[in-house]
């Protein structure tokens, strides 16, 4: 073990004291990338290694499960078609999502700044997410017609839910102190909201961001399950529907990867713009 204790100067009469030493037992911290690169995608090989040695070993049917090879020699050799349905999710993901970032913002203030809104819109949110997308989807495509909209609308039903909660409960949450302080310099309402609430907010945000990005995702496919011609879910179903069992695997690993590079992304926007921003717990501090 390493002798640690702490050095005085010496005195008249008395021994000198010991020297701060460090043993070579003193444990070094990993680098940030291997723990949020490295370690993930080595999980992921080891898991890839023994799906594929599992389904080798007890000859599984590739109808059944098929191997990651068989998925990626059925995925590649169809790669300007899976290339294309990508694309048209990705499409309705992002305008799904970026419709719940414009709604969720102006109505979570709207619920803050007023407990007659809140007690009258909160029922609404919670009908909202009680109704089953997938009944919903076909009563859309005969309101709305049988195009990209209701794929886009039954998108942001499920995700803009959770950031309306999220943004609300981050703009509730300020200390009482720094609206007092803020009364005190003469602070209006709207200056209140960009100066104070929504600075504070921001772990809250992204928190609920996070949370839509990858239901976005969800809310896709559930859509496509019911009204498209493109997209990975229109190609799970006619992969399966032909027997392309290799195919439909392969269209939902990209789903997977999709909603793994989207939250990414969004996390990636938080560290660079608001490095300060960490949880919202740490945001208190």
């Amino acid at each position: 073990m390493a002798n640690v204790s702490a050095s005085q100067p010496d005195t008249p009469g008395t021994a000198p004291a010991p020297k701060l030493e460090l043993g070579p037992d003193v444990p070094r911290r990993q680098p940030a990338w291997a723990l949020t690169v490295l370690f993930p995608l080595g999980t992921i090989v080891l898991l890839l290694l023994i799906w594929e040695a599992s389904c080798r070993w007890f000859e599984v049917p590739s109808y059944l499960f098929p191997m990651p090879s068989a998925i990626w020699q059925a995925t590649y050799g169809a790669a300007d078609v899976v290339f294309g349905h990508t694309l048209a999710t990705s499409r309705t993901v992002l305008l799904g999502f970026l419709v719940s970032i414009v709604v969720s913002l102006p109505l979570a203030v709207a619920i803050t700044s007023s407990p007659l809104i809140a007690a009258a819109v909160y029922p609404l949110l919670v009908l909202t997410q009680a109704i089953p997308k997938v009944a919903l989807a076909p009563i859309l495509v005969v309101v709305l017609g049988s195009s990209e909209l209701p794929r886009v609308v039954v998108t942001f039903l499920v995700a803009f839910f959770p950031l309306v909660l999220a943004i609300a409960a981050g703009l509730a949450a300020v200390p009482a102190d720094l609206i007092e302080l803020g009364k005190a310099c003469r602070s209006n309402r709207w200056t209140e909201l960009w100066r104070i609430r929504l600075p504070y907010a921001v772990p809250f945000v992204f928190s609920g961001l996070k949370s839509a990005i990858a239901l976005a995702v969800v809310g896709a496919v559930v859509a496509e399950f019911v009204n498209s011609d493109a997209g990975l879910g229109y190609l799970i179903q006619t992969s399966t529907a032909f027997f392309k069992v290799e195919l439909a695997w392969g269209a939902l690993m990209i789903l997977s990867l999709m909603g793994i590079v989207l939250f990414q992304i969004i996390v990636l926007i938080e560290r660079v713009f608001f490095p300060w921003s960490g949880s919202p717990d740490q945001s208190a501090h």
